[in-house]
């Protein structure tokens, strides 16, 4: 099966014997774009006693895990946060949740569970889809023919992340497209400019 991550980021709440537990899931495409998303969600829940996470990242050599219990006891938060993450079957995705204490101790298995459920709440609501593994190309050619290579790109599924037009003579384009779609667009980028185009590295 491919990799899942979620298809949009989803919050859900849960209320247990006076505390509040607030679960916030989204897609993070890698450690500091997590980090950011913490910042955002300590800013909103500024006033939550604790601010637990766990985040799971696809990386070439395999799934790497980040928990944070956050001052609630040793495995109680952030533990459970990444055995809703791991049973979902998700990657790129980080799920953090705000708690707000209500006055009653729920106790280390009352803390986990309770934790666990509005993590995986949260992941249900945001639903799921597959990562396309993408290739980034550098493409050169002559200016005249860029706009129709862009237009390539586009149809490729691809999209441009820099234009270099430092040459008079040359355009360098780097490129994102779905690796299933690289050679493709390569075999028509050489059709369609009759070889004045083609990839730079």
């Amino acid at each position: 099966m491919p990799p899942r991550t979620l298809g949009t980021p989803a919050r859900c709440e849960l209320r247990v014997r006076g505390s509040r537990f607030i679960a916030c899931a989204g897609p993070a495409s890698d450690e500091a774009e997590a980090a950011e998303q913490r910042r955002r969600l300590r800013r909103a829940f500024d006033d939550a006693t604790h601010h637990c996470w766990a985040l799971r990242l696809l990386s070439p050599q395999g799934v790497r895990e980040w928990h944070d219990d956050a001052g609630e006891p040793a495995g109680t938060a952030g533990a459970a946060i990444l055995q809703a993450l791991r049973g979902a079957d998700v990657v790129h995705t980080q799920v953090v949740v705000a708690r707000y204490f209500g006055g009653t101790k729920l106790g280390k298995g009352g803390l986990a569970r309770t934790y666990r459920e509005a993590a995986r709440g949260a992941l249900q609501m945001a639903g799921m889809r597959e990562i396309v593994p993408l290739a980034r190309l550098r493409l050169q050619g002559p200016p005249g023919g860029d706009g129709a290579v862009r237009h390539l790109v586009a149809r490729h599924a691809g999209r441009i992340l820099e234009a270099s037009y430092a040459e008079a003579d040359r355009v360098a384009l780097t490129i994102e497209v779905p690796e299933a779609s690289s050679d493709r667009l390569l075999d028509d980028l050489g059709h369609l400019t009759r070889g004045s185009w083609r990839r730079a590295d």
